[in-house]
């Protein structure tokens, strides 16, 4: 089982959320409000916070500027993951992701199945890496995003946390583009 070891240091990494919504300002954002709550109580940086609108080039080209920024080390999204014709946001990123994180979509709704029942069938949260940098698509909803900072992302973030962590590998995220494999987005 997971457990933290007390001996590592806690390394704090910089995290950006992005909000998709055509209807939320800054003041009412609660989803993104818990994830900056929570962001900031796990001891993490909340570099950048912005609100877009369900717009597939809007939400890409906000993603991949943070990607190219060194203080940002992870981008959580939430918002437009559903099925409605405005619920964008997956459709935006996914084909932008260099590797996909499949387990990361599994783990989510087996924590949301378990709150919601099969409703969780109704989001299409994913992860992946654009440009070295961390990406997670969340619901919209400040429980969902609860769910996900406190059962998946607080933990990985979190360099003590064993037997892995996003943290430890993120030195090794871009090595594909050291050799000359790749380029980035």
């Amino acid at each position: 089982m997971s457990r933290i070891d007390e001996k590592r240091p806690f390394i704090p990494v910089g995290i950006a959320v992005l909000t998709v919504s055509d209807t939320r300002t800054l003041a009412d954002d609660r989803s993104g409000q818990t994830l900056g709550d929570r962001i900031a109580e796990a001891g993490h940086r909340l570099v950048a916070r912005t609100i877009v609108s369900d717009d597939r080039d809007r939400i890409r080209e906000c993603v991949l500027a943070w990607s190219r920024d060194p203080q940002i080390d992870v981008v959580i999204t939430t918002g437009g993951t559903g099925f409605t014709g405005r619920d964008v946001t997956p459709d935006a990123l996914e084909p932008i992701f260099e590797k996909r994180m499949d387990g990361f979509s599994e783990v989510f709704h087996r924590i949301s199945y378990d709150k919601i029942g099969t409703s969780t069938i109704q989001s299409r949260a994913t992860g992946g890496l654009v440009n070295a940098t961390f990406v997670f698509v969340l619901p919209g909803s400040p429980g969902a995003c609860r769910d996900a900072w406190d059962g998946i992302l607080r933990p990985q973030l979190d360099y003590r946390h064993l037997p892995c962590n996003f943290v430890e590998i993120m030195p090794r995220l871009d090595e594909h583009l050291k050799r000359g494999a790749g380029s980035p987005a």
